[in-house]
């Protein structure tokens, strides 16, 4: 399918059947939606073994390609990775449906009543890299809130994803609901992307999922509405009044528990009057970890005490900069003030914490930070769908409209108004 016109053709072809099956999905009912969940965590949890031979070929593949090692972690569908979006099916299946919810009734002089209906956005459009699990999560999301969607990985995860894709299928099938309201893109070719991308007849919403470049060219050339967040450059600030021994925690788990998603932080600040007892701390265990630490002048001189700290100058750039990789830059700050205007400065808008017992530092800290998710005494790491109670998440938007912080259920419905009468017109 490597010629332009073909690709137009069977772009347009899935285009049409997701627009056909989004009308059947939005007035499917509660049960067979949920069915279709539950079936689908039960395949997923039987097909494990199946789906990790399938992912091994990915995994073989992109380690032979020379794939940076933070992309080939993202590609694994390890037993605990497919157990857990099982259980964001399950999830999903237990939480009320928001379709057709009328809220905010109001009664009008007129004698009318004017309220809002959830409803579904209709068709998305999902572009995503690495992770195969999203596969799962994208589909889970779309049956439960009642969308279609057309879902493109990368062609990286090829295998993993039509193998994940037929249990789609297969559970959408036994409950009775339309197997083409979740299908997968199933060439590489580029060039499906930039038509899916360009047909808002077909796609209401498009939802990239990756690398900064990836989003930066979606945003640049869809067609179509898009939700999204370049990077996720997050900042742990360690107030002037703080438990040092909960922030060692808690700072350790934002930056080691994982280097590679989007919510690990980037960026440490401290407060200058707790420099001297919490750095050489956590510097002691980023080094025991590997971590390289990008310090500012102020940093380094109270990190070099530091026996094996693998210390470097902070540039300008790397204030900036999501490293998804084990390295973190370090800052001292004077105080509050100089935090939150660093963060709103050089931050992705993406997730920030606080660490202090000082209630209303923590409290501007919330209000002030412009962020899509802050947060008091807790690993930037928890800023999740799945951690969040949404069941699981299309993504993380840093956009300020539609859907901000993790995209959940509510992210991929709209809202239309809904007027009841009893005959009036109006005069």
């Amino acid at each position: 399918m490597n010629d332009r016109l073909d690709i137009t053709q069977y772009m347009n072809g899935v285009g049409q059947a997701a627009r056909t099956a989004a009308t059947a999905m939005a007035k499917a009912d509660t049960k067979a939606k949920n069915n279709t969940l539950l079936a689908l965590a039960r395949l997923l949890r039987e097909q494990t073994e199946a789906l990790q031979v399938d992912n091994a070929k990915d995994i073989s593949a992109a380690e032979g390609a020379g794939l940076a090692a933070p992309m080939v972690d993202r590609l694994r569908l390890t037993p605990k990775v497919l157990a857990t979006v099982a259980e964001g099916c399950e999830q999903l299946a237990a939480m009320p449906d928001p379709i057709g919810e009328i809220t905010g009734v109001k009664r009008r002089p007129t004698g009318i009543s004017v309220g809002q209906m959830r409803v579904p956005l209709g068709v998305f459009g999902m572009i995503y890299e690495s992770r195969p699990n999203v596969t799962i999560e994208a589909a889970s999301l779309a049956i439960k809130s009642g969308n279609a969607c057309i879902l493109r990985g990368g062609s990286e995860a090829i295998h993993s994803n039509l193998a994940l894709w037929k249990l789609v299928q297969q559970a959408l099938t036994e409950a009775g609901l339309p197997a083409t309201a979740v299908q997968l893109v199933e060439t590489t070719d580029r060039a499906a992307v930039g038509r899916l991308i360009a047909m808002p007849e077909y796609v209401d919403v498009i939802i990239p999922r990756g690398g900064k470049g990836l989003i930066e060219r979606i945003s640049a050339e869809a067609k179509v509405p898009v939700i999204k967040h370049l990077d996720g450059n997050c900042h742990t600030y360690v107030d002037a009044e703080v438990d040092i021994e909960q922030a060692l925690v808690v700072t350790d788990n934002a930056k080691t528990q994982k280097y590679s998603p989007c919510n690990a932080t980037e960026s440490l600040l401290v407060h200058a009057a707790s420099a001297a007892a919490f750095l050489p701390r956590i510097g002691a265990i980023f080094a025991t970890k590997g971590v390289e630490m990008r310090c500012d002048s102020t940093a380094k001189v109270i990190l070099s005490q530091v026996a094996g700290a693998q210390l470097v100058d902070a540039s300008e750039e790397d204030w900036s900069t999501e490293y998804l990789a084990p390295i973190i830059s370090i800052k001292v700050v004077k105080d509050l003030d100089e935090a939150i205007a660093h963060i709103n400065k050089y931050g992705s808008h993406h997730t920030e914490a606080i660490l202090t017992t000082n209630h209303p530092n923590a409290m501007r800290f919330i209000r002030e930070v412009d962020s899509s998710s802050v947060m008091i005494n807790a690993s930037t790491r928890f800023a999740d769908g799945f951690e969040y109670g949404l069941g699981a998440e299309i993504g993380i938007s840093t956009d300020k409209f539609h859907a901000r912080g993790p995209v959940g259920l509510e992210g991929l419905t709209s809202m239309k108004w809904v007027v009841l009468g009893d005959g009036q017109v109006r005069g």
